[in-house]
Parts: structure tokens; C-alpha cells; sequence
């Protein structure tokens, strides 16, 4: 999920990443993710053309901007609440698998160029932003 954002940022143990421009992703990975899923998906968000051109029509990427991302890792994106009260994570990939994958999104998108600061995977974050628009798009493949 990414969200345009005029300004983002994550604390995670009393250090502070910010950015300015660009876009907040918030990034979950499923069972049946993989290391192409990563790429492609790093590559759609790059070129993204969810900023506005001098018309205000969606025109513009991250790249064309020269935006940032702030990348989140957000298992609970995969939380199904279709039965009772309380989310269900089984579609979530597990830690050993999800983290190397959030790691490739992460560099496969610096690899386009992008800035890119992140958050901890698995730690609890304060996350805030000022959201452009608002402006939220879900990415799936």
C-alpha cells in the first residue's frame, strides 16, 4: 500500500528517519511472495504516476519527482477479519521469509534510483505523515 505524502517519518528505538516528498510504502509480504514479486513491485512503485503534472492530473512518478519512499514493514496488511473480531495472519509470511523479501523491494528500488529509508522489520514503530491529497493506492500482482 502507498500512500503520497509531503512528508513521512518512522521512529524505532529513539532513532528518527524522515523524508520529504514522495511516498509512505507500507509493505507486506504473503505466503506465496517471491524474490520476482519484490522486483515488480519495487519497479511499479517507482513509476507510479500518482503525482500531479502542472495540471493537477496524475502524471508523475516518484522517479520523474525525484521523491523519496519511506518503506514500513506491515505484516498486518495481510490480517483477514472475515471470521469474529480478531484479525487472522495466515496469510502473512513468516519472518525468515518476509524479511529477505522486504529487503529486495528495498534495494531493488534503490537500484531505480529511489531514496529510500526504512523503518525495523518486526519492531514496533511510531510511524506519522502528511498525507498529499490524501492520496492511497494498493499495489497487488
Amino acid at each position: 500500500m502507498v500512500q503520497r505524502v509531503a512528508r513521512a517519518s518512522v521512529t524505532v528505538n529513539g532513532s528518527t528517519r524522515v523524508i520529504s516528498r514522495g511516498l509512505l510504502v507500507l509493505l507486506g509480504v504473503g505466503k506465496s511472495d517471491d524474490a520476482g514479486k519484490a522486483a515488480w513491485l519495487a519497479a511499479k512503485t517507482a513509476n507510479l504516476r500518482i503525482f500531479p503534472n502542472e495540471e493537477g492530473k496524475f502524471d508523475l512518478s516518484l522517479l520523474s519527482v525525484k521523491g523519496e519512499a519511506l518503506v514500513i514493514s506491515q505484516f498486518t496488511l495481510y490480517g483477514d477479519c472475515a471470521k469474529g473480531c480478531r484479525p487472522d495472519f495466515g496469510s502473512a509470511g513468516l519472518p525468515e521469509k518476509a524479511k529477505p523479501l522486504y529487503e529486495a523491494y528495498v534495494e531493488s528500488l534503490r537500484s531505480l534510483g529511489v531514496p529510500v529509508k526504512t523503518g525495523e522489520f518486526g519492531a514496533h514503530m511510531d510511524v506519522e505523515l502528511l498525507n498529499d491529497g490524501p492520496v492511497t493506492v494498493l499495489i497487488e500482482r
